[in-house]
């Protein structure tokens, strides 16, 4: 701080200084500030004091100038004593003597400006002797200590009353007087204040009396607490709060108990603000950490509680657990000592004072104060009187008087709230420190419940401004938070009160089930962990519901169902969660607990609702079993109870849609099981693959019959439910998105969702979401209207192009849009025009159906590449996919049988005497309605499909085009539309059936019955390994209905001749599609109809063991299903049913403890088809035969009669080429390849060609009339020349199957040649061998174009070959059983040991690639493929011209005779070679005994399928020959080093494939197949296991 005075002043004092002094004085002291003025002139008068003490200046001089300074202000002899007493401290300190000296002389020269008083008061005593003020300074100190003790510490007040009994007496009848008159505080304080002075009365006590007084007459408060309040202005403002702390603080010892009236007094006190809550709280016991330490205490203690409850205790150790508690319990009786801050709490909210209340439960912990009865109590009554009008306005229910409450008398209370905006001011908060304990007061629950119920409804209504919509919004989220914080744990610490659970409910249901379940989530989840009261609720809800559970039964499902109501009423989610998890370990207890949850409000069944969703999204459980194969069973049990319970009570099924397609969304489709489940349920319509034909049937019906018969159970009340699953799907626009996203999630199910798990759940998945979309589609057809319906689904091409929908999905929800649209069309020409005439409708109705269906043909034509559209029109395709069974055919025999049931009821009704009379007669008047309505329906379906085939016998000319061929027809035809569909259900698959038959009837152009039964029935092993099981049971009831429908043909001539023999689809010359003319020679005859019926069965037969034989799960299965499907037509011929029985007896044995599920299928196909056997016929009833004769030469052998797929011509070839060395086989495959090369580019080069399954078009055909009339020697060469090269590599490139059957008839003939030579003297074999190679040569030279009609040689040469092969067969069995030394070996028919296990892999490869010829695509458009493709099975129905060059490329045709016969020479001198080297063996053979066992276990173990096989199934099965040779070398020690060759690479082959390794190398395979056509030779020596394996092949 800078100097006042500078030192100039001081020097110069005489001169100037002192008037400076002055002036600066007199400056400061005007100074405006004072607090400034007044410190300025401390620092001057201190600093000139200084100066003094310093010697600077003289005292006199100091003095003088003060005087003059001193009147400058009146408190300057104030300031100059502080300066002074300032100074007297410092120079007391200082050991310089003089300049003490200097301060007394100061102070003395001063002492009339300052009274002694002051300096007596200020200066230290010793100072005071010094100036003589004072005579000593120990008398004075004792002095001022006695006076002290008098002020301060003698009593002149009297405290006690019994000191001044007289003084407090009045004062007691002052304040105790009647205060009703006119009395006011003011009077009564001047009173008390005379009588504090009149007797010496303790203020402080006196105010304690007035405190006491107020206590006893709490009435009063309008007069004593203005009095307290006037009082006060005389007291300290701590010591009202001290004397209400000491009060307290006398209530605090253990016994003490604190009264009411005390709180109240300082409530009031508090709520009046004369004292602070702080100042009051601290006097308040207990501490706020011994609050929290008893918080916390509770909480371990609820936790061990729900311990207990959990753990599983002995016997033994319950007892001493039960005394420890009765230990602790006695403990627990003590009284705790008495918690003021509560009852200080609950007297302020009596009183009505929110705002000092909250600041005291702020400071405890949550809950808390409220979890104390009284406390909670009185705060639910302060939120009665502050909702009263509100609710009076708008809460009170429609009759209900109730009974209004008073509001608070003080003004001070919280407003009460008239709007719902003032609710969230106050209440709400209430609300919230309540929490859980709103229980305390139901009614006070109610009213809150009715509250939200009216403010939703106002919030539900629309028309308020932008404004009031958020401040309800506002209000709706607070709202949802009461329910959650306060409502739901107040509901679960209630006492099973089922009237509030109903009551909440009317408010909840207003909420969307969004909003309700997230509720529900945080009520389960989280609202049981936030307090101990209700952590011990929950354990006790589990140790109950567990209790329950274990006595639940079907027999007690009353009482405990009553049990288990009271139970949810308050704890909903606890229990059902805890019986959830029951219903998912034991399945058994899913239809006592539906039946037992009679007993639940709506709220809880809300609750159920939700806890099933919970429980089916468990994220920690897996939904497949440990195998990865099948859905878990926990998921199949909650889907079963979900089914169940939606039916039975009225639960919401928002949730659930959302649910499953929520999941659907996220790609994953097993939760479909529960949609599945509970459409079954509710609609009442059951998806199974069970279903008898009897049930199909009706099915194809109406309504009514398909309720009747059509289901396993009777589908009874189901009218509700459905209606409720319907409102549930419209409401939420769930029904299109969720078909949509099964359309789409079939195909996901493979290709997403199935990357990694096993095929088989694949499957299953692929099947639930398949017939959950067929069961789905099912009901929204029967239950929307067609409003809804048509509103809701788009066009086909909008499902398709858009949403990605599969076709045969989005025409399956298409098709009852169409039905609708073309009935109400109909129905509004007919009302247009009254015209009744059949005619007239059938007119009508054919308009209305153009009228709809014309934009759908447009809609069809984008599905498909334009290429399609030459085949098929696409008004065929629409209405193929359009139509159903319901369309084509009516179900009389189901009409006749329900009626009939219905009859007998009637009679049993009649008979029932115990029945009472009216019951009766309403039991047949329902019989009577019904069958009246079955009887109309029938009328009226049979009006219908009149109507439908009048309409396709229009359509029917435009609607197959064949602009390629009728081959390539036929593929369209099956791909696009049979295929699809009869996988699709099972009355697809009817229905599939029935309309080939219809398009047959119709005499459709261009369509080829015959063609499409045989691509039916010929290769059926990709189609039946590309299905999923439920596919594959309705493949099998596609190819039931197919073959039931060629049964029928087959069983009689005259059927035959009535529905097929004068019909374009039975003609066996496809010509060019312009014509198709009626020559009777064209049409196929009974008989040769019944061999290709034939070869049909041995396709089946073929295919059916190439399944069985692969190992295969997916093969083995779906085989298995189809041929429990076919069994009624199938197998009908004795020798394919045996090996069938065969096959499937081995499978039952290998797969017994491997896959029991393919054993289970296995054995039960077994024991069915034992039952058929008797049914079944020998091959020749089966199809007629012709007796040999001797020196006919076959031209060709038909797959179908008997001689199914033997070796002909074709073998003979290979086997000469065979018998020369490798490197003349080479060169003679490279020249044949030649020709093909040569055969192809002829083929190539003529576009207009136009074959259908190998016949050529009209040049060829020309050439096939020619060759049926005459038959001339120049042609029949020409075929003969073009018909050997089969057998050479070229061969086999064209026509597989083609070749096979020759070749195979041929090996045949030589096996049973080799037999006869076997058994017979030489010289007879020879003789026989002999005959054998003429004939066979001469098959070879008569070779010619395959024709079906092929009558009188095929008969002939069918009778030769029967009778010789039955000869053989016997001969053969005696022969083993010789042999073998009489050890029997099952021979059963001509078929031995099909298809051996190692060679499975090869022929899958094999079938492979056929199949890539067979079905190629469309646009695949090769004339020569398309020759070839059908030739496949087909040899025995339609004219097989293996090369189909036309007339103009002769050259080409000279070239290939060249090269032809120049290989027929080589091969006729090479199988002279063989004649001679075989009869060697023969003779060698016989002669060695040691040979027969050896060759006979060779046999055995070939029927076992041990031995492998090449790769085609032209030499399928190891020859004998190889080891015997290979033995016969050793002995004889063989010269001719070319066979020797041969036979070793043979040997090394068989003992190669014998080893059983599927996987060959490439370089295997090619080596392979070089042997092949080296190896036929063996088919000599093979005999008839070649033969049979080569039938099943």
């Amino acid at each position: 701080m800078a100097a006042l005075l500078p030192a100039e002043w001081i020097k110069n004092w005489e001169k100037g200084g002192k008037s400076e002094f002055v002036q600066l004085c007199r400056a400061l002291s005007e100074n405006k500030n004072h607090d400034v003025g007044f410190r300025d002139i401390q620092q001057a008068l201190y600093e000139l004091a200084y100066h003094v003490v310093r010697g600077n200046l003289k005292h006199d001089q100091a003095s003088n100038v003060l005087g003059d300074v001193i009147e400058f202000r009146e408190d300057m002899p104030s300031i100059l004593a502080d300066v002074f007493c300032i100074l007297d401290i410092e120079t007391s300190c200082l050991e310089e003597k003089n300049k003490r000296d200097h301060f007394t002389q100061l102070v003395l020269a001063c002492l009339y400006l300052v009274s002694d008083t002051v300096l007596k008061e200020r200066l230290d005593p010793e100072t005071l002797e010094s100036l003589g003020l004072i005579k000593q300074s120990q008398q004075f100190n004792q002095k001022s200590v006695k006076i002290k003790t008098k002020l301060f510490y003698k009593q002149q007040k009297f405290n006690l009353l019994r000191e001044e009994n007289e003084g407090y007496a009045k004062l007691i009848a002052e304040l105790g007087q009647d205060l009703s008159g006119n009395i006011t505080s003011d009077l009564i304080l001047e009173n008390i204040k005379s009588l504090i002075g009149c007797f010496n009365l303790d203020p402080n006590r006196v105010l304690d009396i007035i405190l006491e007084v107020y206590e006893c007459r709490p009435e009063y408060d309008d007069f004593f607490v203005p009095l307290i309040e006037s009082y006060m202005y005389m007291c300290e403002p701590q010591t009202l709060c001290h004397i209400l702390g000491f009060k307290f603080k006398f209530y605090q010892d253990p016994s003490g108990e604190t009264p009411s009236s005390l709180y109240r007094v300082a409530a009031v006190l508090l709520q009046h603000n004369l004292i602070d809550l702080e100042d009051l709280y601290v006097h308040l016991l207990p501490g706020d950490n011994a609050i929290m330490e008893e918080h916390k205490r509770e909480i371990v203690e609820a936790k061990q509680i729900v311990r207990k409850l959990t753990m599983v205790v002995l016997s033994s150790e319950k007892t001493e657990e039960k005394e420890k508690e009765k230990e602790k319990e006695e403990e627990k009786t003590e009284k705790p000592p008495d918690n003021q801050k509560l009852g200080l709490l609950e007297a302020l909210l009596k009183i009505g004072d929110w705002h000092h209340a909250q600041s005291i439960m702020d400071q405890m912990p949550p809950f808390y104060a409220t979890s104390h009865k009284p406390i909670a109590v009185a705060l639910c009554q302060l939120v009665h009187v502050t909702i009263e009008p509100l609710y009076r306005r708008v809460g009170v229910p429609k009759g209900a008087k109730g009974s209004p409450i008073a509001s608070l008398p003080n003004k001070r209370a919280p407003k009460q709230a008239e709007s719902f905006e003032e609710l969230r001011k106050e209440v709400f908060n209430m609300l919230c420190y309540l929490g859980p304990h709103l229980s305390h007061d139901p009614i006070l629950f109610a009213k809150v419940v009715r509250l939200g119920k009216a403010f939703m409804k106002e919030f539900q209504s629309d028309g308020s401004k932008q404004e009031d919509k958020e401040k309800m919004e506002t209000l709706f989220s607070c709202l949802l938070s009461i329910t959650d914080q306060v409502l739901l744990p107040s509901l679960s610490l209630m006492d099973c009160n089922a009237c509030m659970s109903e009551e909440l409910w009317g408010m909840f249901k207003t909420f969307p089930y969004q909003y309700r379940y997230r509720l529900y989530g945080q009520w389960k989840n989280e609202t049981y962990n936030s307090h101990p009261l209700l952590v011990k609720v929950k354990a006790q809800t589990i140790d109950r519901a567990k209790y329950i559970m274990k006595r639940l039964t079907k027999e007690n499902v009353k009482p405990s169902g009553r049990q288990i109501g009271k139970l949810s009423h308050s704890n909903p989610t606890i229990l059902f969660d805890y019986i959830l998890s029951q219903i998912q370990k034991y399945d058994n207890l899913i239809t006592p607990v539906v039946d037992s949850l009679k007993y639940l409000t709506s709220l809880n069944y809300d609750v159920l609702a939700y806890c099933i969703i919970e429980a089916l999204a468990n994220p920690e459980k897996e939904r497949m079993k440990h195998d990865d194969t099948t859905i878990s069973s926990w998921l199949q049990s909650l889907a079963s109870f979900c089914g169940a319970v939606f039916r039975k009570y009225p639960i919401e099924l928002a949730g659930l849609l959302q649910y499953v397609a929520n999941q659907l969304k996220a790609g994953k489709s097993f939760d479909l099981l529960i949609l599945k489940e509970v459409v079954q349920k509710m609609a009442g319509i059951e998806i199974t693959e069970e279903m008898t034909m009897e049930q199909l049937e009706a099915m194809t019906g109406g309504e009514q019959l398909k309720a009747e018969g059509g289901y396993f159970g009777q589908i009874r009340n189901t009218k509700k439910s459905s209606q409720r699953l319907k409102d549930a799907l419209l409401d939420h626009d769930l029904a299109l998105p969720l078909c949509l996203l099964m359309a789409q999630q079939r195909n996901g199910v493979i290709f997403q969702e199935g990357g990694e798990k096993h095929l088989k759940l694949v499957g299953k998945l692929y099947d639930q979401c398949h017939d959950t979309l067929v069961q789905f589609g099912g009901f929204l057809a029967s239950n929307l209207s067609t409003e809804d319906y048509i509103k809701r689904v788009p066009s086909i091409d909008v499902l398709c192009n858009e949403f990605h929908t599969p076709h045969d999905a989005a025409f399956f929800l298409s098709r009852p849009m169409y039905a609708h649209h073309i009935s109400s069309k109909y129905d509004e020409l007919k009302k247009a025009e009254k015209g009744n005439k059949q005619q007239h409708k059938v007119h009508k109705y054919i308009t209305s159906c153009e009228l709809v269906m014309a934009p759908v043909h447009e809609a069809v034509i984008s599905l498909h590449l334009p290429k399609v559209w030459d085949d098929i029109s696409p008004q065929f395709y629409a209405t193929f996919w359009s139509l159903t069974m319901y369309d084509l055919a009516v179900p009389h025999s189901s009409y006749d049988r329900e009626v009939n049931k219905l009859k007998v009821q009637m009679k049993a009704i009649d008979d029932n005497q115990e029945m009472p009379p009216n019951k009766k007669k309403k039991e047949k008047e329902r019989c009577t309605a019904l069958q009246d309505k079955l009887l109309e329906e029938e009328k009226k379906q049979l009006e219908h499909v009149q109507r439908v085939l009048q309409r396709l016998k229009l359509e029917k000319d435009n609607w197959l085009l064949a602009k390629s061929t009728k081959n390539e027809t036929i593929t369209k035809f099956l791909q696009l539309c049979i295929f699809p569909r009869c996988i699709f259900s099972a009355i697809d698959a009817v229905y599939c059936a029935h309309f080939v038959e219809l398009v047959h009837q119709q005499k459709t152009p261009n369509f080829s019955t015959l063609l499409c039964y045989d691509r039916v029935f010929s290769d059926i092993i990709y189609t039946v390994a590309s299905c999923t099981e439920n596919e594959a049971s309705r493949y099998g009831r596609f190819l039931c209905c197919m073959l039931e429908t060629v049964t029928r043909w087959h069983s009689d001539r005259v059927i035959y001749e009535k529905e097929c023999g004068n019909y374009p689809g039975f003609l066996t010359i496809l010509r060019a599609t312009g014509f198709d003319g009626g020559n009777k020679a064209d049409q196929l005859d009974y008989e040769n109809f019944r061999h290709v019926v034939h070869k049909w069965h041995y396709k089946l037969t073929k295919a059916s063991v190439h399944c069985l034989e692969t190992g295969e799960y997916t093969h083995i299965r779906n085989i298995l299903i189809v041929l429990t499907k076919i069994l009624p037509w199938y197998p009908k011929v004795l020798n394919l049913g045996q090996a069938l029985e065969r096959r499937v007896h081995k499978i039952c044995q290998e797969e017994k403890e491997k896959r029991p599920d393919l054993y289970a299928l296995a054995m039960g196909y077994s024991g069915q088809l034992k039952s058929r056997k008797p049914f079944m016929i020998p091959e020749n009833e089966f199809h007629h035969k012709d007796p040999p004769a001797r020196n006919a030469v076959p031209a060709t052998v038909q797959n179908g009669p008997g001689g199914a797929g033997m070796p002909t011509s074709l073998t003979i070839n290979t086997v000469r080429l065979e018998e020369g060395t490798a490197e003349e086989t080479d060169k003679l495959k490279e020249k044949s390849q030649g020709v093909v090369k040569v055969i192809n580019k002829t083929v190539n080069a003529t576009p207009k060609v136009t074959t259908s399954n190998g016949n050529s078009a009209s040049n060829s055909k020309i050439i096939k009339e020619k060759d049926d009339k005459e038959k001339s020697g120049k042609e029949k060469d020409k075929e003969k020349k073009d018909k050997t090269p089969a057998a050479t590599p070229e061969m086999k490139a064209l026509g597989k199957d083609g070749k096979d059957k020759p070749k195979e008839e041929r090996a045949n003939k030589e096996e049973k040649a080799r037999e006869i030579k076997e058994k017979t003297p030489k010289s007879d074999k020879e003789k026989e061998k002999v005959k054998k190679e003429e004939k066979a040569s001469k098959e070879e030279k008569s070779k010619t174009v395959v024709t079906i009609v092929e009558s009188k040689s095929t008969a002939e040469k069918e009778r030769e070959k029967e009778p010789s092969r039955e000869r053989d067969l016997a001969k053969e069995m005696k022969s083993k059983e010789n042999a073998k030394g009489g050890e029997k070996v099952p021979v059963a028919g001509s078929l031995k040991s099909p298809v051996p296990r190692s060679e499975t892999s090869e022929s899958e490869r094999e079938q492979k690639r056929r199949k890539v010829d067979t079905h190629s695509s469309p646009s695949h458009s090769s004339t020569v493929k398309d020759n070839l493709n059908e030739l496949k099975d087909s040899s025995a129905k339609h004219y097989i011209n293996h090369t189909t060059p036309t007339m103009s490329k002769s050259k080409e045709r000279e070239v290939e005779k060249k090269d032809l016969d120049k290989s027929r020479e080589r091969s006729r001198e090479r199988e002279k070679k063989d004649e001679k080297d075989r009869k060697e063996r023969k003779r060698d053979h016989s002669n060695s005994d040691r040979e027969v066992p050896q060759d006979s276990t060779k046999r055995r173990k070939e029927e076992n399928g041990t031995t492998g096989s090449s790769k085609h199934s032209k030499s399928e099965s190891p020859s004998d020959s190889p080891r015997l040779n290979e033995k016969e070398k050793e002995k004889n020690k063989s010269k001719s080093s070319g066979k020797e060759k041969g036979d070793s690479i043979k040997a090394e082959k068989m003992e190669k494939s014998s080893s059983g390794s599927k996987k060959e190398s490439r370089h295997d395979k090619e080596k392979a197949e070089k042997k092949d056509k080296r190896d036929s030779a063996g088919g000599k020596e093979e005999k008839k296991h070649h033969k049979s394996s080569d039938k099943h092949r």
